[in-house]
């Protein structure tokens, strides 16, 4: 969790252009999202929000404009967008063969976080999956597979935080749980949703699809 001397960290999108033959994702595009802040991102289904995620997040390209990752004044380079970075999305794969518990520890190893084994614990308590940590995640059912993707996310501590469809498959208490642990984190909050009590958490909107 990024701490009170931590560097503010800046997403800014200039002159933004996307689309996809016709089907205009964004043009002109310009916001600027920092640490502490959250951003909703709207449109119906099939607009592009998942592919503006994408782009934000160096996994898509725009056809124009300029993406910048800054900490207080320093720009990230690209390449290393994806170390302070962090997404929650239904694309996103676990390793099914393996146990929760191994799941983050393979993050943690290779991602360099320097998490101990006491550190994943605190992870799973904290999002709801106390005592299921030895289980393979294979036996998980979706929804706790959703929570899994919230403590692989916040493993890393990220400074950008994205979610793509942030309660797929959570029931009641699964929300309740994510929403406060975010609420814990001082990150940039970017969610891309067609839930409207969703996109009502993000202190400003970005509407895809024009």
């Amino acid at each position: 969790m990024m701490n009170a001397n931590s560097p503010t960290f800046t997403l800014r999108l200039s002159d933004l252009d996307k689309s996809f033959g016709r089907r205009i994702i964004c043009r002109g595009a310009n916001l600027t999202l920092a640490t502490g802040q959250s951003l909703a991102i709207v449109g119906p289904n099939g607009s592009g929000k998942s592919t503006m995620v994408r782009i934000i997040s160096g996994l898509t390209r725009a056809d124009s404009g300029e993406i910048k990752h800054l900490f207080d004044d320093a720009e990230v380079a690209t390449g290393e967008w994806h170390r302070h970075i962090s997404l929650v999305s239904p694309e996103l794969a676990l390793y099914e063969e393996l146990s929760g518990f191994e799941n983050l520890a393979f993050g943690n190893r290779v991602g360099g976080w320097g998490k101990s084994p006491e550190e994943y614990t605190a992870l799973l308590d904290e999002i709801g999956l106390a005592g299921r940590g030895n289980d393979i995640v294979g036996t998980y059912s979706s929804g706790m597979k959703q929570r899994l993707k919230y403590a692989v996310a916040f493993l890393k501590d990220p400074a950008l935080l994205l979610l793509d469809e942030p309660t797929a498959n959570l029931d009641e208490d699964g929300a309740a749980r994510v929403w406060t642990s975010l609420e814990r984190r001082n990150v940039a909050l970017v969610i891309a949703t067609n839930e409207p009590e969703e996109a009502e958490r993000g202190e400003s909107r970005f509407t895809v699809g024009g």
